[in-house]
């Protein structure tokens, strides 16, 4: 007899935990800057929804494949993806990072101060729409990533495009949504959003992209990669 879907659903979530903790102890290990701000994020009430550590080396890892020099994110919650992304940089190099709450921007704060990275880390408050525009002189970024609300995330990509040279990497997390993304007929305003958003990658033609599913701890969902070519 078939188990029913909730069951599967909770035991295949089990499995994709296990693992991600394998790869976790094995690949990635404890870090007591990054563990301390997933604590201090818990505690101030944030959101349990940053990236996981796998995911946070992976950002980590692309940042320094390509040597980035200046990083945008959109989205700066707690600021643990901050942290794994800001130790990539050189010496001199410098990460901007949008946060829409300001008791998200100053539990982050603390947590970039105790990571040592608070002189590579410039935090920005307020609407990422209204900040956007501002930073026009200092671009463009080597490494865009994109983990803000999704609603806005059409306009973000085209904010990401003015602001990137050829070269720059621009990275959406949550673009599968549990998997919605395919469903054309959700009702879903982030669903919607992040079919148009991955339409815009499809349409674009000085980007490459692509888009990779993720399972783990934080459930079923993806990135999408897309590549500034001209």
């Amino acid at each position: 007899m078939a188990q029913p879907a909730s069951t599967v659903e909770t035991s295949s979530q089990e499995q994709w935990t296990a693992v991600d903790e394998y790869i976790n102890d094995l690949l990635v290990g404890s870090d007591p800057a990054l563990d301390a701000a997933l604590e201090a994020s818990t505690a101030a009430g944030l959101p349990a929804i940053a990236v996981s550590p796998s995911q946070g080396k992976l950002l980590h890892l692309l940042a320094r494949a390509m040597g980035a020099r200046k990083i945008l994110e959109l989205g700066t919650l707690g600021g643990y993806s901050t942290i794994w992304m800001a130790r990539a940089l050189p010496a001199d190099g410098r990460l901007i990072t949008l946060e829409y709450d300001p008791k998200h921007a100053e539990v982050a704060r603390g947590n970039i101060a105790r990571a040592g990275l608070a002189s590579k880390v410039d935090i920005r408050i307020g609407s990422a729409i209204e900040t956007l525009p501002q930073l026009t002189g200092e671009a463009p970024f080597d490494l865009i990533f994109i983990d803000a609300d999704k609603v806005s995330y059409p306009d973000y990509f085209q904010w990401a495009l003015k602001l990137s040279r050829p070269g720059t990497l621009i990275i959406a997390d949550n673009i599968v949504r549990k998997g919605a993304v395919a469903d054309a007929s959700s009702d879903d305003a982030n669903v919607q959003a992040v079919r148009r958003y991955n339409e815009l990658l499809a349409d674009e033609p000085r980007v490459s992209a692509t888009a990779i599913q993720t399972v783990g701890s934080k459930g079923y969902d993806g990135f999408a990669i897309a590549l500034v070519t001209k």
